[in-house]
Parts: C-alpha cells; sequence; structure tokens
C-alpha cells in the first residue's frame, strides 16, 4: 500500500526520541524539586493524566524539568527542538528531544521522523546527548547518591499525532496509512511476516486513538493530548537500562566473588572466621543493594484497574524483555546467596571445631595439671 495515496495530512503531531541513562545508586527527588526551583523553574513531579491514580501510578513520581533548547538541521531547515529531564529515584534519568510538527503530509512527516532519528543517532547525537547529560548532572549533582558513570543507556522513539486534516478513527487511519515505513525506517517494502511482527502490538482505547509499539519505536495517534501511553513506555524503558545495568553488575561481581572465596579458604591468610565473615558480610551488602533498587525498579509504575494502560505497559515489558532480564538479575542474586549462606556454615563450623578444639586443650591442660600437683 502507497503512504501517498489518499493519506491524511498530519495538522498537529511530535516526534520525540529519548535517551534514558544510569547515572546513580539512587537520586532524592525532594532534593531536585528543591534545587530545580533555583535555576529550572518549570520543574513538576509526574502523574499520569488520563488515569485514576487508585488504577494505575507512578510508584514514586519522577520530577521533570526543562533544559535549554537546541538547533537541529533537518530536511534542508533549522529547527528548534524542546528539551526536557526526567528524573527517577532509582538513579536513571531520562532525557526526551521533541520536535513539533504542523500542517505536513504524511510523507514528509515520515521523513522528518526518520531524519530526526539518524541525527540523534549518529554523529551529531554523540555530542548532543553527552552535552545534555551534563546539564543534568551539573543541575542535579548534590541530589545524585553514590554517582556514577555505568555506561549503561537506552533510546526510544515516539512518533506522536495529536490531529490529522480530518478526523479519523483507528480503523480509518491502519487503513489509509502505512505505519511499516514510520516504524521500520525502512525505505524497500518489507516482508509480510515482518509487516505483521512490526503491527502485531496494537492498541485502542476509543474509536478515536491508537497505540503500535515496537521494541524500539511507537507511534500515538492521541487527539485528546494525554501522554499517559508515552509516560507508560519510558518507565517500561527505564526498568530495562536498571535491570540491564544490574546483570552486568552482577556478571563482574560473580568472577570476582568465586576468586575471593578461594582465596578466603587459604590457610595462611589469618583466621579463617575473619576471612570467612569478611567475605560474607561483602557479598551481603551486594545482594542486599541490589535487591532494593531492583525492588524501587519492579515498583515504578503500580497498575492494578486500567486495563488499557496495563495491556500497553505488559506488551511492553515484553517487546523489551523486561522479564528476561529480572530473571537473569535474580538467578545471579541466587548464587550468591546461596554462597553468602555456605560461607556462614564454613564459618559456624570452623566455630565449632575451635571450640571442640579449645574443649580438649582444657581436658589436657587439667589432666596434666593433676599429675603434677
Amino acid at each position: 500500500m502507497s503512504a501517498t495515496t489518499g493519506a491524511p495530512r498530519v495538522d498537529l503531531g511530535a516526534v520525540v526520541a529519548l535517551r534514558l541513562y544510569d547515572i546513580a545508586y539512587a537520586i532524592d527527588l525532594s532534593r531536585v524539586e528543591a534545587l530545580g526551583r533555583d535555576l529550572a523553574p518549570a520543574v513538576a513531579r509526574i502523574r499520569l493524566q488520563r488515569a485514576d491514580p487508585k488504577a494505575i501510578a507512578f510508584g514514586v513520581p519522577p520530577v521533570e524539568f526543562a533544559l535549554r533548547p537546541l538547533e537541529l538541521e533537518l530536511g534542508g531547515a533549522w529547527r528548534t527542538l524542546d528539551a526536557t529531564a526526567r528524573v527517577y529515584d532509582f538513579g536513571v534519568v531520562s532525557i526526551a528531544l521533541r520536535l513539533g510538527i504542523e500542517e505536513v503530509s504524511w510523507d514528509e512527516y515520515v521523513a522528518l521522523t526518520n531524519e530526526l532519528d539518524l541525527a540523534v543517532s549518529g554523529e551529531s547525537g554523540e555530542e548532543i546527548w553527552p552535552a545534555l547529560l551534563g546539564q543534568v548532572r551539573e543541575l542535579i549533582a548534590p541530589a545524585l547518591e553514590r554517582p556514577a558513570d555505568t555506561g549503561v543507556e537506552e533510546d526510544y522513539l515516539l512518533s506522536v499525532v495529536r490531529r490529522f486534516d480530518r478526523p479519523l478513527t483507528a480503523a480509518e487511519l491502519l487503513a489509509e496509512v502505512d505505519l511499516v515505513p514510520l516504524l521500520s525506517g525502512e525505505t524497500r517494502p518489507l516482508s509480510e511476516g515482518a509487516r505483521n511482527d512490526l503491527l502485531r502490538h496494537r492498541y485502542s482505547y476509543y474509536e478515536d486513538d491508537l497505540a503500535v509499539l515496537t521494541w524500539d519505536h511507537a507511534f500515538l495517534y492521541e487527539p485528546s493530548g494525554d501522554t499517559d501511553v508515552a509516560d507508560v513506555l519510558e518507565v517500561a524503558n527505564a526498568q530495562l537500562l536498571e535491570l540491564r545495568y544490574y546483570d552486568e553488575r552482577l556478571d563482574e561481581e560473580l568472577p570476582r566473588m568465586y576468586g575471593r572465596v578461594e582465596a578466603a579458604r587459604r590457610p595462611w591468610r589469618g583466621l579463617p572466621l575473619r576471612r570467612y565473615a569478611n567475605l560474607a558480610r561483602s557479598l551481603h551488602t551486594v545482594v542486599a543493594e541490589v535487591t532494593e533498587i531492583t525492588e524501587r525498579v519492579d515498583n515504578a509504575l503500580k497498575v492494578t484497574e486500567d486495563v488499557y494502560l496495563a495491556r500497553i505497559y505488559a506488551a511492553a515489558l515484553e517487546l523489551f524483555r523486561v522479564r528476561s532480564w529480572a530473571d537473569a538479575v535474580d538467578r545471579k542474586l541466587a548464587i550468591i546467596r546461596e554462597t553468602y549462606t555456605a560461607l556462614y556454615d564454613e564459618a559456624a563450623t570452623v566455630r565449632a571445631e575451635l571450640l571442640e578444639a579449645a574443649i580438649v586443650l582444657l581436658i589436657v591442660f587439667e589432666i596434666i595439671m593433676a599429675f603434677l600437683m
């Protein structure tokens, strides 16, 4: 199907490029709000707009504030992109670049989307994103708990249309517009199987709204202007980012743990009780920290009764393979817990053996003393 044949014009829309970073163990959001009021007036806690807070809500609402806009050449013209940052209490920062679009053909909308995607993921992005992240770090530095440059990041693209040149239902939109070139970024025709995979996750709540999700891009048709679906997708990306980071951290910790356990069992390395206790304490700290943060991540979004947003959230978690990453983290934590338990068991065994030896020595000493007296 041609995207140009009878396709509606986009009267009002936007393209939003997201880049998420892990920058700290945790972030004090109250401190961010206080800092933001002094340095960036547009600071606010985020809440879902359409949803009933009892049905779905942020566990701890993130804080959003404005960054300096930037100019980027797209489609042969310089365009202004609004920049915002959103800060989560579990150490994640999400930076959004938003290109507002008005009164363009569908083909022009697709072209601008793909150009922005290429720009922010190419050479221009290598300058843009670090500069924006630097702004964020400078603003919220006092609120960071154990700041770090982990190098772990996620990106996502949102194509949003609020109004076409004529009212459309979701069914009419799917019939009149080919979303595949937009979602795939491909100019060559895709196979039927690839097309079906791209369009498999599509959802509507009202007749005139539509959300189509892929693993790195989503199209949202939302005449009401609500941002709930976009917010839910961002949270799922933030969860993925944190689980990826802790999976990598545990990958590094496990070989180090095996080496330390082997070293602790060497007989010439001091008192065995102290060696085992110190190592077990260290492993317990790792488990406690990772467990605390992964619980915060799991509770980032609380879903109870809002079926529509719950379905989108579940689909995003499936597409991003968040459950697989969570399972990997749980397996590695289980290995560390088992090692921690084994070390305490060994320490208890050593302690019992020392007590038995001390008792035997006391008995021998008493016998010797009895003969001497």
